[in-house]
């Protein structure tokens, strides 16, 4: 009892003692001299050190793609002449095996197999398969991991993004950028840990919503930040014109003496979580406008980017603030790029989607390489579940539509340590995995890795369960990793 009522009244755990110490050794030194009993047995989220990474890291920062909607890995990446030889005919049953299907084709009689209209060829060292829409993508095709193999048990959009957020289909549970900023803090302290990008092209397009980048029961900290491509790129961050910063820094000051009281009374972590959150917003009324100033980028990162990296809210522009934040510092960078549900008119849509996003996917790979950052930034490109062999409605020889199909889809990485090449197979069908399944707690699990960061480690107490990302499964795919 005396020793709660003593860490009661210093408001502070060891988590959090460690979390609000600078890095290196002298930290945990100071730290063991306050609190004797400091790096003694504990539960395991006290053991979570903010800041220090379990390991050694392979990547300092992440720029997360976010393609929603489910981009068609079989007109992308995944070449099937297989589907183009049996063009129109009824997918075998034994190839379906009674695949759990959604409302839209769950009442279809037949099945008939799509194949891409779009020519394929192979680039790069390992030889990996690239659809025409995809010039610039397949020029730094060495520089990629094309993983042919993730799946997913969601099947609608809602879930499938939900679960490759936050490791759950259901809401209210920590996004992967918040679980990052938990574990390892922010390296630049006028800029949030976690920023989140949104940007819509010309296809078919699923909505996106807070929950996908909440702080769930972490503290409120960690939540991520959105940037809008209005005048303001982080509203209410701006002064109104009659207050000077002066003025604002005395408000401030005058608002957290009160909210200090107030912690002093009822010892509410939330309340210094606030303190946090107004004077990052301070500092940030310098940072952020600097950063999402792109009048001083020079004419050939223009060029590298395309034209449309100057127009706010674009996915070019994105990618271009992507770099930027991620090269001052923001641990977690979530772009999500809206437009690819092809239900429809498929071959329609992903031109237009592909014309949005090649250029500037391709670019930001070599503007970090060039910058000597890519070593250290992992970049991951994909969607929430992948497009189904067969065709959704009416079959033609130039258009068709695709259903969902969580049993095997593509999605690449580049950069922060993971190994260049082609991970996984599937079958002539495109339809199941014959070799190297990657599951998207597993997904979750190595990408936790290369930040130095133990899955199974990283957990939060909350209503007297220890919580992951993971969840209770997961495993690092070693074979991802160079």
């Amino acid at each position: 009892m005396e020793k709660e009522f003593l860490e009661h009244q210093l408001n502070i755990n060891r988590r959090k003692f460690l979390s609000r110490l600078s890095l290196g050794v002298g930290s945990v030194a100071l730290g063991s001299l306050l609190i004797p009993d400091l790096f003694s047995s504990f539960r395991d989220e006290e053991a979570m050190m903010t800041g220090l990474p379990h390991f050694a890291p392979k990547a300092k920062r992440i720029i997360y793609l976010f393609q929603n909607g489910a981009p068609s890995q079989l007109d992308l990446f995944d070449y099937k002449p297989k589907l183009q030889e049996m063009f129109g005919q009824d997918l075998p049953a034994s190839i379906r095996m009674g695949q759990r299907l959604t409302g839209m084709t769950a009442d279809q009689k037949k099945f008939p197999l799509a194949g891409s209209v779009f020519n394929f060829k192979q680039y790069g060292r390992a030889g990996a398969w690239f659809s025409e829409l995809l010039p610039h993508t397949s020029s730094i095709a060495d520089d990629l991991c094309i993983i042919h193999t993730l799946y997913t048990e969601a099947i609608n959009h809602d879930p499938a993004l939900t679960f490759f957020q936050t490791g759950a289909q259901v809401g209210n549970r920590p996004s992967m950028g918040a679980w990052l900023s938990y574990g390892l803090g922010s390296e630049n302290k006028n800029l949030p840990a976690f920023c989140v990008l949104l940007s819509k092209g010309k296809g078919n397009g699923q909505g996106v919503y807070s929950k996908l980048w909440t702080n769930g029961f972490l503290d409120s900290v960690h939540q991520g930040v959105q940037f809008s491509s209005s005048e303001n790129p982080v509203l209410y961050l701006n002064n109104p014109e009659s207050i000077s910063k002066d003025d604002r820094r005395k408000m401030l000051d005058n608002i957290n003496a009160l909210n200090d009281e107030a912690y002093k009374e009822f010892g509410d972590p939330e309340i210094k979580t606030k303190i946090q959150q107004y004077e990052m917003a301070f500092r940030m009324q310098t940072a952020v406008p600097e950063i999402t100033d792109m009048s001083k980028e020079p004419e050939s990162i223009v060029k590298l980017y395309g034209p449309e990296c100057l127009i706010p809210g674009t996915y070019a522009a994105n990618c271009l603030l992507a770099r930027k934040l991620s090269e001052n510092g923001v641990r977690f960078v979530q772009l999500y790029h809206q437009g690819w549900d092809g239900h429809n008119n498929l071959p329609g849509e992903i031109r237009g989607q592909c014309k949005d996003v090649d250029q500037a996917s391709a670019a930001l790979i070599t503007d970090l390489k060039q910058r000597g950052l890519l070593d250290e930034t992992l970049v991951i490109w994909g969607g929430e579940f992948g497009r189904t062999n067969y065709c959704q409605g009416t079959l033609t020889k130039d258009n068709y539509g695709r259903d969902h199909h969580p049993r095997c889809f593509t999605v690449w990485m580049a950069g922060g340590g993971v190994k260049p090449g082609v991970y996984g197979e599937t079958d002539e069908f495109g339809y199941n995995i014959t070799k190297d399944p990657v599951h998207v707690h597993d997904f979750h699990a190595t990408i936790l890795n290369l930040m130095g960061l133990d899955h199974e480690k990283l957990t939060f107490k909350h209503l007297g369960r220890r919580y992951r990302l993971t969840d209770v499964s997961g495993e690092v795919v070693k074979g991802l990793i160079a």
